[in-house]
C-alpha cells in the first residue's frame, strides 16, 4: 500500500461560486469530495484542511503553518506530500518549505488550479491526479506539478499572461 500526504491550503482549486455575493470565494472544503472520485488502487491518501484562503491572502504566518504541518506529518510518517495550494503565491510557499527542509527524504509536491474544481474547463482534477501520480515517481525535492509538467520549486514561475506555469532560470525567483 502506497502512503501519500495532502495537505489543503484553498486557493482557486476550492473555489465556489457564491450566488449571494456573485463572487467566486473559498468557502467549502472540496478536495476530500474530488478525492472520493478518483480510482486510487494500493494508495491511501490521509487529507489535512489547513486553511481555505486565496494565496495572495496568505502571509509569512500562514506559511509557517504549512511549515509546521509539513513538518509534524513527515515527523508521523516519511512519505510523499501534496500540498493544494492557490497559484498565485504557491512557488514562494515551495522556496519557503525548500529553504527550511534542506535534509528533506520525499517529494513534496505543490498544485492546484487555475479554474476551480467542478467548473467547465477546470484543470484542478487533472492536476490533482498528477500530483498524487508524481508524489511517488519524482525523485526527493519540492515540486510544482500541473498542466503535465513537473518543475523543480526554484526553476518556475506563473505566466499570468499565458495562465500557466512556465520555466526560468535557477535563482531568478
Amino acid at each position: 500500500m502506497r502512503f501519500i500526504h495532502l495537505l489543503s491550503c484553498g486557493g482557486t482549486i476550492e473555489k465556489i461560486y457564491s450566488e449571494r455575493t456573485g463572487a467566486v470565494v473559498n468557502v467549502e472544503d472540496k478536495i476530500v469530495r474530488y478525492l472520493e472520485r478518483l480510482r486510487l488502487p494500493e494508495t491511501e491518501v490521509e487529507t489535512t484542511r489547513l486553511m481555505n484562503k486565496d494565496s495572495l491572502e496568505m502571509d509569512d504566518g500562514d506559511r509557517q503553518v504549512v511549515l509546521d504541518a509539513v513538518q509534524a506529518k513527515l515527523s508521523e510518517r516519511a512519505a510523499p506530500l501534496v500540498i493544494t495550494h492557490g497559484t498565485d503565491t504557491m512557488v514562494e510557499t515551495g522556496l519557503r518549505l525548500k529553504q527550511a527542509l534542506p535534509g528533506l527524504a520525499v517529494p513534496i509536491i505543490l498544485t492546484g488550479a487555475m479554474t476551480p474544481l467542478g467548473f467547465e474547463n477546470s484543470d484542478g482534477l487533472q492536476n490533482l491526479t498528477e500530483s498524487l501520480f508524481a508524489a511517488h515517481v519524482l525523485p526527493v525535492g519540492v515540486w510544482l506539478v500541473m498542466h503535465g509538467q513537473a518543475f523543480p520549486i526554484d526553476r518556475v514561475r506563473k505566466d499570468r499572461a499565458l495562465a500557466r506555469f512556465v520555466w526560468t532560470d535557477a535563482g531568478s525567483q
